[in-house]
């Protein structure tokens, strides 16, 4: 179960299948981003695709020497373009093909479009959905649900993208669902019902054990995507961001020309796939050796070429050492910009905070420690609020909740009323009215056992204590103890087995811990395979901006102590 691997193949296919010669690559607007995580233009570029365009573009020329691969989403819009493009055709000959369904209809309205008999092919290929990592996906929807029910526009996208990713990894599931989530619920009804719909699509070999498709709702778990994170696919992420496997590096002081926005892909960089999930410590030993080894490589500038031996020698390294210059600066520059935040944030120190009141339960010493961050001027605002929201959500019903002097002081730092605001939505959005688990208190003794052990033992590194709630989700289910009257299944069937295929799906955005999570469990456990996607994959910033579209923060208001006042924001 590699999603990279699928989409990959599915381009494959594409190129392969329009033959010998010169072609161009027509893409929309996603499925550009589709084909751009699991393919470089370099690697295309051999596949003789000479050229890249957007079927919305409307200055396109008339090359007829050309043949047109179409990739497209099945939208309206894409087919009314399509209808425009067969009737002037710009190219010699057309292969379509459609991230997903296409109905009978629309086919019509191709074949009748197509008077000059231009289109040799029009196909289904299933990759309609974001490769992230070989176990990772996404759909990059923000902002999917409108309270607590799905808008339906986002509703009917994440149908289509998760059946998508079902046939293209050859999977028809058994469904189980987070019964607190309404908007599980209905998603899950609406893949089953593809499913009954298109069952041809979905007569795929039957295995001893069915898969299972697990669909969970990120209100259940609000903790995680608040976090600051140590391990460096994670870590760019909460702090630079990663939009489709690139990094806006352009704010960075002192930034080079080429290195404003720079790609990070573990299939195309090496260093970037062996240290993606380690912590950022063993990171900085690593670039370090990165830096060693370049050195050595490095053509002496005193070395004279006086041979034809050795002008060869150089040309044919030259490349990789291109490369690798090219690897070593934007790893430096990356890494040298996470520490310089770490340090100009205070990060370590806030982060030792958050990772209290994410698994330690002594209240007094969690609000001592939350009182004297903010108090610091080195703390951001979004830092700042993301204590009090971390705190918020542990302590909602504590006898000695001191929420509204922490808003109090939130104000007094001059963190602006939206940050503000945010702390009393999050809380709307996840706390303890609406979740179906208890985040925070292990309830059986075995867990209290192990809690205490921890506590004991000490824990090897004290920024990475959490494990994102998914960690024990999984863990159940695959132990066979997932309970089914908090995870029913869709349907009458049960699964009698354990697992062996596992698609999770977190509505409302997963996060790249709970990535690493499902990393390591693929890793640990033998005979089971675990897929992870959302809607989207969050850093505290974009579940923050999740917070606000659901529109719960309307709903309540900050403090009565604390009566909101407008403040810039910084």
């Amino acid at each position: 179960m590699n999603v990279v691997f699928a989409v990959k193949q599915y381009i494959s296919k594409m190129i392969e299948d329009s033959g010998p010669g010169m072609k161009v690559l027509l893409m929309d607007k996603e499925t550009t981003g589709i084909v751009s995580m699991v393919y470089t233009q370099s690697e295309i570029l051999q596949k003789e695709v000479y050229l890249f365009e957007r079927i919305d573009s409307q200055n396109r020329e008339i090359m007829k020497h050309l043949k047109a691969i179409c990739f497209l989403r099945p939208t309206k819009e894409n087919v009314d373009y399509l209808i425009q493009e067969l009737r002037r055709p710009k190219y010699s000959i057309y292969f379509i093909y459609f991230s997903n369904v296409i109905s009978k209809s629309d086919v019509k309205s191709l074949a009748e479009a197509d008077e000059q008999e231009v289109v040799a092919e029009v196909q289904e290929f299933y990759g309609d959905y974001i490769a992230v990592n070989p176990h990772l996906f996404s759909l990059n929807i923000l902002g999917c649900c409108q309270g607590r029910n799905w808008d339906p526009a986002q509703l009917a996208r994440t149908t289509q993208g998760l059946t998508a990713l079902l046939l293209s990894l050859k999977k028809c599931p058994m469904i189980r669902y987070q019964l607190s989530s309404e908007a599980a619920r209905r998603l899950g009804e609406c893949v089953k019902q593809v499913i009954s719909k298109e069952y041809e699509l979905f007569e795929f070999r039957r295995t001893e054990v069915p898969p299972l498709l697990l669909i969970l709702d990120r209100c259940d778990d609000a903790i995680t995507p608040l976090l600051n994170q140590w391990t460096y696919q994670a870590m760019v992420h909460e702090l630079l961001g990663i939009n489709n496997n690139r990094i806006d590096l352009s704010r960075v002081p002192g930034i080079s020309k080429d290195l404003r926005e720079v790609v990070l892909s573990a299939e195309n960089d090496e260093f970037y796939a062996n240290n993606m999930y380690l912590n950022f410590a063993e990171i900085g030993s690593n670039i370090k050796n990165l830096m060693e080894d370049f050195q050595k490589k490095k053509p002496k500038e005193q070395q004279k070429l006086e041979s034809i031996a050795d002008m060869k020698a150089f040309v044919e390294n030259y490349p990789q050492f291109k490369k690798m210059s090219g690897t070593v600066s934007k790893h430096v520059t990356v890494v040298g910009e996470l520490s310089r935040l770490v340090s100009e944030r205070n990060l370590l120190e806030v982060s030792e905070v958050e990772q209290e009141l994410a698994c330690q339960n002594d209240h007094s010493s969690a609000l001592q420690n939350v009182k004297r961050l903010l108090q610091n001027p080195k703390v951001t605002e979004l830092d700042a609020a993301r204590l009090v929201m971390l705190y918020a959500l542990h302590y909602e019903r504590h006898s000695s909740n001191s929420l509204p002097g922490l808003i109090v002081d939130l104000r007094s730092k001059g963190v602006s009323e939206k940050y503000r605001k945010l702390v009393s939505a999050v809380v709307e959005y996840g706390g303890k009215r609406v979740r179906g688990s208890d985040l925070f208190s292990p309830k059986d003794a075995v867990a209290i056992t192990k809690q205490f052990l921890k506590g004991l033992k000490g824990v090897e590194n004290v920024y990475t204590q959490h494990q994102p709630f998914l960690h024990e989700t999984l863990d159940h289910l695959i132990k066979g103890k997932l309970k089914e009257n908090l995870y029913p299944y869709l349907g009458p069937s049960t699964l009698r087995d354990r697992p062996q295929d596992i698609i999770v799906f977190v509505i409302g955005g997963a996060t790249y811990e709970e990535a690493l999570t499902v990393y390591n469990l693929n890793r640990t456990t033998p005979g089971v395979r675990v897929v992870l996607g959302g809607t989207t994959i969050h850093n505290t910033k974009s579940f923050l901006e999740e917070v606000l579209a659901s529109g719960l923060h309307s709903r309540s208001r900050e403090s009565s102590q604390a009566t909101s006042r407008s403040t810039s924001r910084r």
